[in-house]
């Protein structure tokens, strides 16, 4: 894995807490970022990025949560880790249960926090692929005619040629022509391959 390809978004108060995760980050070959606040961070979010936020829970203005909250509203992608004092941790329980990647408490050591990046990292960008894989397949789908979708719905429900026929009152022949023509639009070499196809999208 290449962490160049990585930015990792530095979101806190505490000047000198940003430079060290700042310094740690990009001796990891991360790319980073850092931020003062929450809503710095809000007014210039990456359209298209890979990696992961790191938000202190305690900041003046948005705290680490609540910003976590807004970037789950407008459906931003990137895992975040919370930075945590000692007096949060049952927010940061009840944050992880909504969805919070990870957090980690202060004082930390520094492979406790890599460890944490690079999970996370790992996480964003399997997440991408499925996306991306998703994104083909959906396409690949929509290149199939009304009746093509009903054949391929069926065939995935493990119906054969003949009870296709007779729940869409169309002809074998007929199904069998659907059925070629789904399998090569769907670029499926198997009937397990488009179930899985199925399954994804």
């Amino acid at each position: 894995m290449d962490n160049q390809h990585f930015c990792i978004y530095i979101i806190d108060d505490d000047k000198g807490m940003r430079d060290s995760l700042t310094w740690l980050v990009r001796s990891s070959g991360y790319e980073s970022a850092a931020f003062e606040n929450a809503e710095s961070f809000l007014n210039n979010i990456p359209e298209q990025a890979l990696g992961c936020v790191i938000a202190d829970i305690r900041m003046p203005g948005l705290s680490g949560l609540e910003l976590y909250q807004k970037l789950s509203q407008i459906q931003f992608q990137l895992p975040m880790i919370i930075i945590t004092g000692h007096g949060d941790i049952s927010m940061a329980v009840k944050a992880l249960k909504d969805g919070v990647f990870d957090f980690v408490e202060k004082p930390f050591d520094d492979k406790v926090i890599l460890d944490s990046i690079n999970m996370a990292v790992q996480y964003c960008e399997h997440h991408q692929e499925q996306r991306s894989i998703h994104e083909m397949l959906t396409a690949r789908f929509e290149t199939l005619t009304a009746r093509e979708k009903e054949v391929m719905d069926k065939i995935v429900l493990g119906m054969s040629n003949k009870q296709i026929a007779a729940a869409l009152n169309i002809s074998i022949k007929t199904v069998e022509v659907h059925r070629s023509r789904v399998m090569e639009k769907m670029q499926a070499s198997s009937l397990a391959a488009l179930v899985r196809m199925s399954l994804k999208i």
